[in-house]
């Protein structure tokens, strides 16, 4: 990238090793003489303000009519925020996906963040593009400290930035908005992209195991709303009269000898239209035969039973004999079934299952309600015709994914590249 576009007509060295080289005529001055920390709170007046958040897209308001995840009981400790201020998170650095914002809009956020005023010198934009370049890959490490890598407020206010004259911080400004709004437009473009083959993915899936390869056999009544019409040959009846389902366990967690031995354990989050060919965790003998988790076969298809969001319902095929925990379901189908057909059919009546016959507040399913589940069963033949055509469209959509997903991250770090090198003055703007 950097042969196509101009250089500086000579460099310096920064002397910080997260900069490196920056032009000869650029200055680097400590944060302290760039930067005023804000400390107002909201107080009693929270009401009046609007609730921000950092995420990875920037500075957001929060959706308190539809609100997700933790509030606390008041925000009186919740600092003011305007619009220019830099917002930075200098805790827990490693672990936070984004720890440097610029606010566009008046309102509050969490009193644990530093919020900062920019001075005359610098333009709130090319600083924001600045640390955003650094917190790409966390390149300021070297100000970590304690267990939590926090960079303390005196070590941050202490750091060296460079700076350009205001008017060439405008033109990287500039250029770095017009360059990153199109390079998202392009990713924004590649997402839907992926979106549009997910749902061919699905409807491919589901015309296959409800309405066969053949689209000029006669089709009758299933007499379920949710199949309509099926091929006049093919059966119906509960999952439970052609498979076996055995819940899981969990060993006791107290019990180190329980634990991390050789058996793979499995959770719901593993569970992901996927085939399981290793685990996060492992238990002991020990901890199979005193809890009451069971093995489960290769070739046994997994069910998560509970979870929030899309965890409910989903299914996967183990590669490997494995322990599961008490949230998941082992489906082992009968000798009508084929096991790969089976696997596809509960994927194309995902959406139904996840809410089917919910029995808690947490909505979660059980295998009595899993086991009501009326299952189509074409003739053995058949669902092999059908999972061997549905293999093969798996294969060809998730290459399709797979390319646009690699030209999402390719568009990610072209991104990154421009950020970092035009704020640094690596190419001329």
């Amino acid at each position: 990238m950097t042969t196509t576009f101009p250089k500086y007509e000579s460099y310096k060295d920064s002397g910080v090793d997260w900069i490196g080289a920056i032009p000869a005529h650029w200055g680097l001055k400590k944060n302290k003489f760039l930067l005023t920390e804000k400390k107002n709170t909201v107080g009693k007046n929270s009401s009046n303000f609007t609730l921000l958040s950092l995420t990875l897209q920037g500075v957001i308001a929060r959706d308190m009519e539809n609100p997700q995840g933790k509030f606390p009981a008041e925000f009186n400790t919740y600092k003011i925020v305007k619009p220019d201020d830099l917002i930075f998170c200098l805790f827990d650095v490693e672990e936070t996906p984004r720890t440097v914002g610029h606010a566009n809009q008046t309102g509050m956020i969490t009193g644990a963040y530093e919020i900062f005023e920019c001075g005359s010198e610098i333009d709130s934009r090319y600083f924001y593009y600045y640390y955003l370049s650094l917190d790409f890959d966390k390149r300021l490490q070297p100000l970590y400290s304690g267990l939590r890598k926090v960079i303390k407020i005196d070590a941050f206010l202490g750091t060296k930035s460079p700076i350009p004259s205001i008017e060439e911080q405008k033109r990287i400004v500039e250029f770095l908005d017009r360059t990153t709004t199109d390079i998202d437009r392009a990713i924004a473009q590649k997402q839907r992209l992926i979106e549009l083959l997910q749902e061919q993915k699905a409807i491919a899936i589901n015309q296959a195991v409800t309405k066969g390869l053949n689209p000029n056999v006669p089709m009758q009544d299933s007499g379920i709303e949710w199949l309509g019409k099926i091929p006049k040959y093919w059966k119906v009846c509960a999952l439970s009269y052609v498979a076996h389902l055995t819940a899981g366990g969990t060993p006791d967690r107290s019990k180190s000898q329980y634990w991390n031995g050789s058996i793979p354990w499995l959770k719901t989050g593993e569970i992901n239209y996927n085939e399981i060919t290793t685990s996060e965790e492992f238990i002991t003998n020990q901890g199979l035969r005193n809890s009451s988790a069971k093995l489960a076969s290769p070739s046994t298809i997994l069910m998560a039973m509970y979870g929030q969001g899309v965890t409910r319902g989903r299914v996967a095929i183990l590669g490997i004999e494995a322990a599961f925990n008490q949230a998941c379901l082992a489906i082992t189908p009968h000798s009508c079934l084929q096991t790969k057909y089976l696997y596809y059919y509960l994927q194309s009546a995902y959406s139904f299952v996840r809410d089917f016959g919910n029995e808690t507040s947490q909505m979660n399913l059980s295998s009595g309600s899993i086991g009501k589940i009326r299952i189509l069963i074409p003739s053995y033949e058949e669902q092999s015709l059908i999972s061997q055509f549905l293999d093969q469209k798996i294969v060809e959509f998730n290459e399709g994914i797979s390319k646009q997903e690699e030209m999402i991250d390719s568009l990610v770090l072209l991104k990154q590249t421009f950020i970092a090198e035009a704020v640094t003055g690596k190419i001329k703007v």
